[in-house]
């Protein structure tokens, strides 16, 4: 009878055992053997596939950053989670948070790689990363409104310091005309008015600093406002007596400044502050801060994950050992950090090195994220693997990278098993 039950057992799990070892056991078979050839698979190479991966460039690169992926992701993850789990004990909405958090896990990595890499968008218009971090930059310092305005013909201006500056002495009572060209009509500051022309006023320096350009061939006159032109609204005139600045003026709506007598004899300049190109934010997918930002995604999409798999463990908790704790005097965050981590310490540890088998094989957000002028700043073993045998050809320095990722993988699989089997025996 016992025969009879091993049997139909063995009838019962053959289909998954030949499933498991089709999709699983053959492949990694395959991978080791594999892994020993080189790339036409004819030439026995021994381990000069696994030499490559200590000499690459590429894969030195792509180990380092997997590095970093390991230390920073699970740890930030978990962090997160463990906090979310805590604080939403707390509040009445707790459950629509967690829900609310728990969501991007319902959208695959191809998705969440495609959201992101808008979000990181340069351009502020399409990015919401530099849309936010532009406007919190432009409310304290606010861009210029003609990065590309420049004196044009016969113009009285000269070009100096990144600014411009009159050829001539400025003096009273002679209106000034600084003329410039450049900046796009739709590209004028919103209190733009129609420039004129300034008029004369005794002991004052007065003058005009305008968009002096009118479509049409023939049309407008060089050195003085037409109807058709705006004034540049805001523009800053500074009067610079032997290399000091001794009186400043914004030019109004229609392009008309005022300085004081004591600006009679300066030069008058427009400080290189005017034409100060417009602050577009971060770079977010350079080289410096493409692999933390990608790994920024990753915390959104699995932060979820581990507030729920610990917000389980806090719910196992035994209460009367955090009523204790308070009855004797520790304030919350000693009742955090001495009685509830400890506590969680077992489940802090699975969700962390599920984590980290996770993230030694994440590829999608890196392959989606990443544009080709920064990939490779941004490489992972996984990525690696991928290039390696399909654009550059090389099957056995792929497989090799495949075997040492299984290496390293196995360890901490080993270590969650091992963690999961106390738990459930207790």
């Amino acid at each position: 009878m016992t025969g009879t039950r091993k049997a139909v057992a063995a009838l019962f799990l053959l289909p998954a055992l030949v499933l498991l070892g089709a999709l699983v056991v053959y492949p990694i078979g395959y991978s080791v053997v594999r892994s020993f050839f080189d790339s036409s698979g004819d030439r026995f190479t021994g381990v000069d596939n696994y030499r490559t991966l200590f000499t690459d460039d590429g894969i030195r690169t792509a180990l380092k950053n997997n590095v970093i992926w390991v230390v920073f992701a699970p740890t930030v993850s978990t962090a997160l989670g463990l906090i979310f789990a805590v604080l939403t004990e707390r509040i009445r909405w707790g459950t629509a948070f967690k829900l609310v958090v728990f969501m991007p896990m319902a959208i695959s990595m191809l998705a969440a790689g495609i959201i992101f890499r808008l979000v990181y968008d340069q351009d502020p218009d399409k990015g919401v990363a530099n849309a936010v971090w532009v406007g919190v930059h432009d409310t304290f310092a606010q861009s210029s409104a003609f990065p590309k305005a420049h004196p044009g013909r016969e113009s009285p201006l000269v070009a100096e310091g990144g600014g411009f500056v009159t050829k001539d002495a400025v003096h009273a009572g002679r209106p000034v005309v600084l003329p410039l060209v450049g900046v796009a009509p739709d590209r004028m500051p919103d209190g733009a008015k129609k420039a004129v022309a300034a008029r004369p006023e005794p002991g004052r320096i007065t003058g005009t600093t305008w968009q002096d350009f009118t479509r049409g061939k023939g049309v407008g006159r060089l050195g003085s406002p037409d109807p058709a032109e705006l004034g540049y609204a805001g523009m800053l005139v500074e009067a610079v007596k032997d290399g000091k600045v001794v009186a400043t003026a914004r030019a109004s709506g229609d392009g008309t400044f005022t300085l004081p007598a004591s600006a009679d004899g300066a030069r008058l300049r427009l400080p290189a502050a005017n034409f100060r190109e417009p602050y577009d934010g971060v770079g977010w997918l350079g080289p410096a801060l493409v692999t933390p930002a990608i790994i920024g995604s990753y915390v959104w999409m699995w932060a979820g994950f581990a507030m729920v798999l610990i917000a389980a463990g806090l719910a196992g908790v035994p209460r009367e050992l955090l009523e204790a704790a308070r009855v004797d005097g520790a304030n919350e965050w000693q009742v955090f950090r001495r009685v509830t981590v400890p506590l969680l310490a077992p489940v802090l540890a699975v969700v962390t090195v599920t984590l980290m088998i996770n993230v030694l094989k994440v590829f999608d957000l890196v392959f989606i994220i990443a544009p080709g002028s920064s990939q490779d700043d941004a490489n992972v073993l996984a990525l690696e693997l991928y290039r390696k045998g399909f654009a550059e050809g090389r099957p056995g320095v792929a497989s090799a990278i495949a075997v040492f990722l299984l290496l390293l993988v196995i360890p901490v699989m080993l270590f969650n098993m091992r963690r999961l089997r106390r738990e459930v025996r207790r």
